[in-house]
Formats: structure tokens, C-alpha cells, sequence
């Protein structure tokens, strides 16, 4: 590994909550050199590169609307295209399907069916693209399975306002959605949030405050509005998460059905830099699959610095054994209603 140089391209907030300073100090000890890419310079003077952990998500959505940020990520494809021989970790339209949850809600309804001896679902959801009529959205709930309470989530899963989420508890209350956004069956869970973090072929599971039981079926209860991020804090303590009343500790999602879970999902999608958010159903004890993170933040995973290192060594070691690879040309392309997404042949 002596010689080795990993480029990081991440935002300010990234490097600092993964403490890629001390990333750098450890894999310097171990003959690798850490680089922070600055995307607002030429990229070429900044390399070479053996591999380049990214995570564009700011640049990607931002380039929705903004030239700037289109520039950076043409920038960006085009070195990555001129440079087969440079890892990238991970994708960029593996890591673009899931800024949209549109996208990435229809890999985890997919689960259902492939992991079906694993005991492992989703929640019902329903994609809700533009305004519509009141009696369409409450048709539509209906139709597809949808129970109340309901989860209401952005379409867009990035940035602080995909943390802010409703829990609706009528159909008179979806008047007040905002379109796009994704409605899901809100399951109970005993308040507990299972949060698994995956770097290659390794993953860790960490337990979360999350939000508390409800009864089932629609109510007159207002709306709750809360802020997903802060309420599965680890240090999060709120009336949101407090249990109403005592109820047996449910048991800890099974080893052998987060392996195969993530086994599956590497295969779908196509990375090795994300996070699941489970559930365990308090009824069926199911494990029930609600989210999916780019590049998570690791909190409370020790081993993140050995094991990011560790997997960093192996697609080296991969790609030395399978010689020069050839890319195409960076396009730039327009999902439809989401963020823009960004190829390249690796």
C-alpha cells in the first residue's frame, strides 16, 4: 500500500463530522496519503489518485438549478472519465438514485419479494409528484394499502429540510402536504430505530431513540411536525420518543437477516458507502426496512477508520488484478422530477 493516494471530495460539514484529519494521521501510518480534493480548483494539478471517496450530494442537487454547481460536477465527471485507472467510492448515479426517494423507495419495496425467507418488508408508500385534489390523494392512499398514522417525507433526501418530516393522522389532514414528498405507513416500533452502517463488506448496527408507538388507524389528533435528524440523536429525549406505557423490550434485529440484507442492497445498489434504517415491528417482529443514507455520518462505529481503510486496500488490490479499465464520456442527464444525475463508466 506504500504510495498510495485517496482523494476525498467531500462538503466542510463531512470532513468534520467523519474527522477526516484523523483519518488522514491514521492512514498515513499505514503508508497511505489522504488528500482534500478542492472541487473549486482544477483537479488534475490536485491528483493522481488511486481511489476518490466522495459524496457530492450538496453539488448534485445544487446543480438542479445553479451553473456553478453544474460546472463543478462536469469538472468532476470529466477528471474522473480521463482517469480510468482512479476508484471511485461510490458511483455517482449509484449515489444519485438515492437523493431521490422516489428512486430509492422502489429498491426497498423490492426487498420484499427478495428477501422473503428473511422475514424482511417495507411499509406500504405511495409517490405523491405534484398538487393534486384532496379526494385523489385519499383515493390513492386507499388503493395502495397505505394504514394511518402516515409518514411524510420530501422527495428530496438532502439537505436539512429531508429531515423535516409530519406524522398525519386522517385523511382530512393530507390537504396540508406539499408536493412532491413520499407518504409511508407509519409502523410501531417500540421507539427504537436500528441504524446499520456499511463500509465494503462489513457493517454495524447501532441502536437509536426514535418515535413512539400510535395507535392504528386514522384519529382526529393533529398533525406532528418533527425534525427525523433530531430525533434519532443518540442523546435525543423528547415526548416524541417517550413511550406512553411499559412494553417488553422487542428483540434485537437477527445477524443473519442484516447480512443478507445488506448483501442484497450492496447488489442493487451498486455501493459500499451507505446506511439502512430498520425497525423491528412490534406486532410480527419484522424487520422492516423505512430508509436508505448516502454516506452516513458513523457515529457510534469504532471500527469506521480501520474498516473504511481496510475496503479502501481491497478494491486496490481488486483493481490491480483486473488491469486498465476503459470509461466513456461524463454525460450529464435529467432524471425525471429528480435531482440531476451524473455517470461514468465505473
Amino acid at each position: 500500500m506504500s504510495s498510495r493516494r485517496v482523494g476525498f471530495c467531500l462538503s466542510d460539514k463531512k470532513r468534520r463530522r467523519m474527522n477526516l484529519d484523523a483519518f488522514a494521521d491514521f492512514c498515513a501510518g499505514h503508508g497511505v496519503e489522504v488528500v482534500k480534493i478542492d472541487l473549486t480548483q482544477p483537479l488534475a494539478p490536485q491528483g493522481p489518485f488511486d481511489v476518490i471517496v466522495q459524496k457530492l450530494s450538496d453539488v448534485i442537487v445544487e446543480a438542479e438549478h445553479d451553473s456553478q454547481s453544474q460546472q463543478l460536477l462536469f469538472n468532476f465527471q470529466s477528471y474522473v472519465s480521463a482517469h480510468p485507472s482512479t476508484v471511485l467510492l461510490d458511483p455517482l448515479p449509484a449515489m444519485t438514485q438515492l437523493l431521490d426517494r422516489f428512486a430509492s423507495y422502489r429498491i426497498m419495496s423490492k426487498l420484499h419479494n427478495s428477501l422473503r425467507e428473511c422475514s424482511i418488508c417495507t411499509p406500504p408508500y405511495l409517490e405523491i409528484h405534484s398538487a393534486s385534489d384532496l379526494s385523489s390523494i385519499q383515493q390513492a392512499v386507499t388503493t395502495q394499502g397505505l394504514s394511518f398514522p402516515l409518514l411524510c417525507k420530501t422527495r428530496v433526501a438532502h439537505g436539512s429540510l429531508s429531515h423535516e418530516m409530519s406524522l398525519i393522522f386522517s385523511a382530512g389532514s393530507l390537504a396540508a402536504i406539499h408536493p412532491p414528498c413520499v407518504l409511508q405507513s407509519f409502523v410501531n416500533h417500540g421507539a427504537v430505530l436500528h441504524k446499520v452502517f456499511v463500509v465494503g463488506d462489513r457493517h454495524f448496527c447501532v441502536e437509536r431513540p426514535s418515535i413512539k408507538n400510535f395507535p392504528s388507524g386514522p384519529c382526529e389528533r393533529k398533525t406532528i411536525f418533527f425534525n427525523s435528524h433530531q430525533v434519532s440523536k443518540p442523546e435525543s429525549s423528547s415526548d416524541l420518543t417517550a413511550l406512553d406505557e411499559q412494553m417488553p423490550c422487542l428483540p434485537p434485529p437477527s445477524s443473519e437477516a442484516l447480512a443478507a440484507l445488506v448483501r442484497e442492497l450492496r447488489v442493487q445498489l451498486g455501493m459500499a458507502l451507505f446506511g439502512v434504517d430498520v425497525i423491528i415491528n412490534i406486532h410480527t417482529h419484522t424487520l422492516t426496512v423505512i430508509d436508505i443514507n448516502i454516506f452516513p455520518g458513523y457515529e457510534g462505529v469504532p471500527q469506521f477508520f480501520s474498516s473504511l481503510l481496510s475496503h479502501i486496500k481491497s478494491v486496490l488490490d481488486k483493481q490491480a488484478s483486473a488491469g486498465p479499465q476503459v470509461t466513456g464520456s461524463p454525460v450529464l442527464r435529467q432524471t425525471t422530477g429528480g435531482p440531476s444525475a451524473a455517470t461514468t463508466g465505473l
